[in-house]
C-alpha cells in the first residue's frame, strides 16, 4: 500500500514542505528510513540523525530548523503524527472467532459473557465473571471469583488470581501475574512468619500491563491501578501500591508496598519507591531515581535520593570534578607549608 505525502499530511494535519506527489509506501526510524519511507523527529537530541536521514519524509516540529535533506510535513506532536501514519501501514488487525477451547477448563458456576474466546488449556475457577467479547489467550488462568470487564483482552499464560477486579478494555501481556501475594512476614522467635494477604487487586478501566510484570495483592485492602495506566514489562507493584490514572510505568521500576503515586506520573526505567512515600500528580522520575520521600510539588526529579533535576544535576557536576578539586586542595596545602617553614 502506498500514500502520497500530501495525502499523509492532511491526514495529520500538518504543513507539508515538498513533493507532495512522492510515494510513502512505509515507516521506519531515521537512521534505517529510505526514500519510499517516512520517519519522524520527536526529540531535539536526534536532529543530527535527521539531517542525515535518507527517509523519503520527515515529520518535524513546527519549531525545527535547518536544511532537511527530504521532505518535511510540519506538525505539533511528530510522535503522535506518527502513530497516525503508522496504523497506515500496520499488519490488519489479528481475528478470533468467539468460543471455548475444547481443552479449556471452565467451572460450572463461572459466568461467561457473549463473544468471549477461551482460548487452549485456559483454567476458569469457581465464581469467576467474565465480560462480553473477552479473549484469554492460552494457559491463562482465572482465579475464584475474579471479574473481568468487557473487552479485556489477555495474551498468553496470564494469571489472574482470586477476588481480582478488571475494569474495561484492560490488555495484560504475556507471563503477568495480577494478585500474587504481598511480601509480608512477621519475624517471630528466630522464624519468619507469613502475614496472610487477604485483599485484591483492582485494574481500572482502558489499563495496559506489560509481559512479566507482577502485581501483588493488598495485605488488608486492595492494590489500585488507576484508569488508562500504562504499565511496561518487568514492573514489581507490592501490596498496596496506587498508581494514579493516566500514569506511565516504564521498565524494571519497583514500587514498595503502600506506595502512592499521583496521576499522570512518569516513573522511568530501573527507579525505585520505598514503602509509603507518595507523589504529586504530574511528576516525572527520570531513570536510576530512588524515591525515598514524599515529592509533594510536580516536576521531573533525578538521582537518589530523588532531587528536583535542577538540584540533582548541579550536584552531579560539582561531584565529576571532585578529583580536581582535591588536588587543587593538595597544592594549597603543600603551598601553606612551604610558607610556613620560610617564616619560620
Amino acid at each position: 500500500m502506498a500514500h502520497r505525502l500530501a495525502e499523509l499530511a492532511v491526514l495529520v494535519g500538518g504543513e507539508l514542505v515538498g513533493d507532495g506527489g512522492h510515494l510513502i509506501t512505509g515507516i521506519n526510524d531515521l537512521g534505517r528510513a529510505e526514500s519510499g519511507q517516512i520517519s519522524f523527529l520527536g526529540n531535539p537530541r536526534y536532529i543530527k540523525q535527521a539531517l542525515q536521514s535518507k527517509a523519503g519524509a520527515i515529520l518535524i516540529p513546527k519549531s525545527a530548523a535547518g536544511e532537511f535533506p527530504s521532505a518535511v510535513i510540519r506538525v505539533e506532536n511528530p510522535s503522535a503524527a506518527f502513530a497516525q501514519i503508522a496504523a497506515l501501514f500496520a499488519p490488519a488487525p489479528l481475528e478470533w472467532t468467539a468460543g471455548i477451547h475444547p481443552t479449556a477448563v471452565v467451572a460450572e458456576s463461572a459466568v461467561l459473557g457473549s463473544g468471549v474466546w477461551v482460548g487452549p488449556q485456559v483454567v476458569i475457577e469457581p465464581g469467576a465473571r467474565i465480560g462480553e467479547g473477552v479473549h484469554l489467550g492460552a494457559g491463562c488462568y482465572v482465579g475464584h471469583e475474579t471479574v473481568l470487564g468487557d473487552s479485556c483482552f489477555l495474551y498468553p499464560r496470564v494469571s489472574i488470581r482470586e477476588r481480582c477486579v478488571l475494569g474495561k478494555r484492560v490488555m495484560i501481556h504475556c507471563g503477568a501475574v495480577i494478585g500474587s501475594d504481598g511480601f509480608g512476614y512477621e519475624f517471630e522467635k528466630g522464624r519468619y512468619v507469613k502475614v496472610p494477604q487477604t485483599g485484591y487487586v483492582q485494574v481500572d478501566d482502558d489499563v495496559e500491563i506489560g509481559a512479566n510484570t507482577t502485581i501483588d495483592r493488598g495485605r488488608f485492602d486492595k492494590t489500585w491501578i488507576q484508569e488508562g495506566c500504562k504499565i511496561d514489562n518487568l514492573v514489581m507493584i507490592a501490596h498496596n501500591v496506587v498508581i494514579g490514572a493516566h500514569s506511565v510505568v516504564v521498565a524494571q521500576v519497583g514500587l514498595s508496598g503502600s506506595s502512592t503515586l499521583g496521576k499522570y506520573n512518569t516513573i522511568a526505567g530501573q527507579s525505585a519507591l520505598v514503602g509509603h512515600v507518595k507523589t504529586a500528580d504530574q511528576v516525572t522520575i527520570t531513570a536510576w531515581t530512588a524515591v525515598t520521600k514524599d515529592i509533594t510539588t510536580p516536576g521531573v526529579y533525578r538521582g537518589g535520593p530523588a532531587k528536583p533535576v535542577k538540584d540533582s544535576m548541579e550536584i552531579e557536576a560539582l561531584t565529576q570534578r571532585l578529583p580536581e578539586l582535591y588536588a587543587r586542595l593538595k597544592a594549597l596545602e603543600k603551598a601553606a607549608q612551604g610558607l610556613s617553614v620560610e617564616k619560620s
